[in-house]
């Protein structure tokens, strides 16, 4: 069974077909990538996936279900979880309480046991911490478990978004452009994360410009031009596809 299944998805506005006919599959359990020129609708896929936008046509599955009309929230439940192309962290918060904001789903949120701090509560919030702990060792953040947030470098940042899509245990992790504005160091712990995550049976889609490490980690990759599927196949299938070299380099 796939995890996630894209169906004749259109997305129009106005006069522009963001998203123009749009289908494809992802197994469970590996690495894939969805790439294309600047315009050719990958964050655009990613909000229609994700529940920010409403199709105008088509469908998404998650595990067989349709949750084209579902919200945001709902999608999350079922085991979806994303990071964004810009940095979305509390800097007004700690490194482990940016990562346990992502932890909510699986937190007893009722409004009386939390005020009178019952010791489920005490206890569940505990929990999280050391689970939100662990997370952050595994993206190699283990040495800014007591840090700031607004204290942390750029790189150790768009980690520590990794991290908090974690904690909601998620079955299908989104990463929208998660090297942009690295250097070659970081996109290298990067790309040693994301390998651990699709071995751990995560199955990662990232939407990626930098092509090393598109073609380094993915198992599977999804070619977009202007809203359309360009193309689709393994790395070495799409590195030697003509149709994608002219997409990106131009043909004569």
């Amino acid at each position: 069974m796939s995890i996630l299944r894209i169906e004749s998805l259109t997305k129009v506005f106005g006069g522009l077909r963001a998203i123009d006919d749009l289908s494809f599959t992802i197994e469970p359990g590996s690495v894939h990538s969805v790439i294309g020129p600047n315009g050719a609708g990958k964050t655009t896929l990613f909000n229609l996936i994700t529940g920010v936008y409403t199709p105008t046509s088509g469908r998404v599955l998650i595990e067989e279900q349709d949750v084209s009309a579902l919200p945001t929230h709902s999608r999350a439940a079922l085991g979806m979880s994303r990071t964004f192309q810009n940095l979305q962290i509390c800097m007004n918060m700690s490194a482990i309480e940016n990562v346990m904001l992502g932890r909510h789903l699986h937190l007893d949120g009722r409004f009386l046991p939390s005020l009178f701090r019952l010791p489920r509560i005490v206890r569940g919030d505990r929990e999280a911490r050391e689970r939100c702990a662990e997370l952050m060792e595994y993206v190699g953040l283990g040495r800014y478990i007591n840090a700031e947030a607004s204290g942390m470098p750029y790189g150790a940042l768009k980690r520590l978004e990794i991290a908090r899509s974690l904690a909601a245990e998620p079955k299908l992790l989104l990463l929208d452009e998660p090297a942009a504005g690295l250097n070659a160091s970081e996109t290298a712990d990067l790309d040693e994360v994301i390998h651990k995550l699709g071995q751990a049976g995560v199955t990662v889609v990232l939407v990626e410009h930098d092509m090393k490490l598109v073609m380094n980690i993915s198992e599977h990759i999804v070619v977009l031009n202007y809203g359309k599927k360009l193309a689709e196949g393994t790395a070495a299938e799409i590195r030697r596809n003509p149709d994608v070299i002219a997409a990106y380099l131009g043909a004569a």
